[in-house]
């Protein structure tokens, strides 16, 4: 996940990414803040899985709030330039060298945005 002010929350695995851990994830992010959060998704199918949906009650009154783009709106989606700087512009070749070596670059990427990496996104407005 990453804020329009380059704040970054990531988790790594080398196993597939499931509706099971995507709850664990938001579970883990509503028990850890302090100030009512609000997490934009995109519409993947493992985002509106039941085990999602029944939570997200639960994540509400802890402060998390979860909300999806519309349809067919990746350009909405801040997630995707963060993926495509992080593959066209901070990766370089020798990163795909292994799965190790990959997923080490990718965390020291991801460690860094906010501080020496950063995003210039449009500002977004609501008018």
């Amino acid at each position: 996940m990453i804020s329009r002010q380059n704040q970054c929350v990531w988790q790594t695995t080398i196993q597939n990414i499931d509706s099971q851990f995507i709850f664990e994830q938001f579970d883990n992010l509503s028990l850890s803040i302090h100030q009512p959060t609000y997490v934009i998704l995109d519409n993947a199918r493992i985002h509106h899985a039941k085990i999602i949906q029944e939570r997200i009650s639960i994540w509400q009154r802890r402060g998390l709030y979860i909300f999806f783009l519309p349809t067919y709106s990746p350009h909405l989606n801040i997630a995707e330039t963060l993926w495509r700087q992080l593959k066209t512009g901070w990766l370089n070749t020798t990163d795909y060298y292994d799965q190790e070596t990959l997923a080490y670059a990718v965390n020291r990427c991801l460690a860094n945005v906010g501080n020496h990496l950063n995003i210039n996104f449009s500002p977004f407005n609501a008018n």
